[in-house]
């Protein structure tokens, strides 16, 4: 016990036998990793079968999810197949499927002020200002700045953005206006009386010929109606994942699509919506000359 001591205190002051205890940690690596191939191998063991139980599980969800996917397509085919015959006997000359392109999100604006992000397709892929991008799970906003090999988009989640809208249930037009925060945007001037409720699907209107008519756009999660109010706050959630999307799609435009006129005090508008009606007393006035 005395020279235990002894050896303890010089080590603690000197580490003199910082070497044997090195050596003897050599000659007993080999038992230590005996000793813990049990736990290891039943750690091991566990791993595997979580990971195959998660895969089973995970491989079921798919399988359900795919063959609702399937049903859900049959049910869409079917509906297509009546549009066409329908606008075949309407002698309409409108499409049913538009042409789109897929493109990569490469960057995103870091000003808190503005939601902006840049793709990997400009002039070169025939990329025009305003055309639309949307998500495989709605409208995502506009091209604004077409580039020769990139452009700039505007998110609908912008404060400067405006999208034209309409409530899928009713059919009610209005318009939807960003608010700069991630994924949500409001309703202006829309009555405390109007037909709209909570979860009511919002889609595009195609009103001003600037987005495709009938792709989601966002889902009414907040109404507020203040009977001292004329209008009622109303906020709705982006239908797509505007934070997490990185491949987007980019609607193709006709051959006589309307060109983008920039607005300074607001968000971009269609060249048709800024044509002045004229007054009675103005087509006189023409008439007359």
């Amino acid at each position: 016990m005395v020279l235990s001591i002894i050896m303890m205190s010089a080590d603690h002051r000197t580490n003199m036998l910082s070497g044997v205890r090195s050596l003897f940690s050599l000659v007993i690596y080999p038992l230590q990793t005996i000793a813990s191939i049990p736990t290891d191998t039943g750690l091991w063991l566990d791993s595997q079968l979580n990971s195959h139980q998660s895969l089973i599980i995970e491989n079921e969800e798919r399988r359900t999810e795919n063959l609702l996917l399937k049903a859900q397509l049959q049910k869409f085919t079917s509906l297509q197949a009546e549009n066409i015959r329908l606008r075949s006997l309407l002698k309409s000359s409108r499409k049913l499927s538009d042409q789109m392109l897929i493109a990569e999100t490469i960057a995103v604006d870091l000003d808190p002020y503005k939601r902006q992000i840049v793709i990997n397709k400009g002039q070169q892929s025939s990329i025009y200002s305003g055309q639309p991008i949307l998500d495989a799970y709605g409208i995502m906003g506009q091209v604004i700045h077409p580039g020769i090999s990139s452009s700039t988009a505007i998110l609908i989640t912008d404060p400067s953005h405006a999208i034209p809208v309409q409530i899928n249930r009713n059919g009610l037009r209005t318009v939807l206006y960003g608010t700069g925060a991630a994924n949500y945007l409001e309703v202006q001037n829309l009555p405390n009386n109007a037909d709209i409720e909570l979860g009511d699907l919002l889609i595009t209107s195609g009103l001003g010929g600037r987005f495709p008519e009938g792709y989601p756009v966002a889902v009414v999660t907040n109404i507020m109606r203040d009977p001292g109010q004329p209008f009622a706050q109303i906020t709705a959630e982006a239908s797509a994942h505007l934070e997490q999307s990185r491949e987007v799609l980019l609607v193709m435009a006709q051959e006589n699509a309307p060109q983008l006129i920039s607005q300074q005090n607001g968000p971009p508008i269609d060249a048709q919506e800024t044509t002045k009606q004229q007054t009675p007393l103005e087509k006189e006035s023409q008439e007359h000359e």
